[in-house]
């Protein structure tokens, strides 16, 4: 009996720590800003400003290439914030990117010492975001699905691809991760 009650209580103790590992792990990251316009449950359609982001192909190394960008890899030897979301979108194909969003204060961003790497200014844009946890998914999965049927049955008009956005580092157990589907709408709309 003492030695359930040591393990569940060893149990609880684990897990509470994990959540609060994730909860300080995204409240040090800036994030990427928006304005919800409407709520249904866990879909939000949203506003992003401009954002400027430092993007780079899918594939190999895609991720080390930005985190050595932010790292003083670039012209200015310049060490830059980490932020939140990475996005990801992309076919499935060979035209797949990886961004990082880079922090609103840096408004000249240093140029990328690796070619494979561009900044790029996202324009300001609305899009309908499903929140969900687990691991990626692609533009097929059920969770772009689950949003695809939502902006279905609103009759709001599907505005490109699916964007994906990641919020946490991959040592997060995926009950426990943040991720989002996000699927533009045109402006046109509101």
């Amino acid at each position: 009996m003492i030695r359930r009650m040591l393990l569940v209580a060893g149990t609880l103790l684990v897990v509470g720590l994990v959540w609060s590992g994730c909860a300080m792990t995204r409240a040090g990251y800036e994030s990427a800003p928006y304005t919800v316009l409407e709520k249904s449950g866990r879909i939000e359609l949203r506003r992003y400003p401009i954002l400027r982001v430092a993007e780079t192909p899918r594939g190999g190394d895609d991720f080390m290439r930005l985190f050595r960008y932010i790292s003083k890899g670039n012209a200015a030897g310049e060490k830059i914030a980490m932020t939140t979301p990475v996005f990801m979108e992309g076919d499935g194909g060979t035209n797949e990117t990886m961004a990082f969003v880079l922090p609103e204060s840096l408004t000249a961003p240093p140029a990328p010492s690796n070619g494979r790497v561009s900044i790029r200014e996202l324009p300001p844009s609305t899009f309908a975001v499903l929140r969900f946890k687990g691991g990626q998914q692609g533009p097929d999965g059920k969770a772009a699905a689950e949003l695809r049927r939502w902006m279905a049955d609103r009759k709001l008009p599907v505005g490109g691809e699916a964007r994906f956005a990641y919020f946490d580092p991959p040592w997060i157990p995926g009950f426990l991760r943040r991720n989002e589907v996000m699927i533009p709408t045109p402006e046109s709309t509101r």
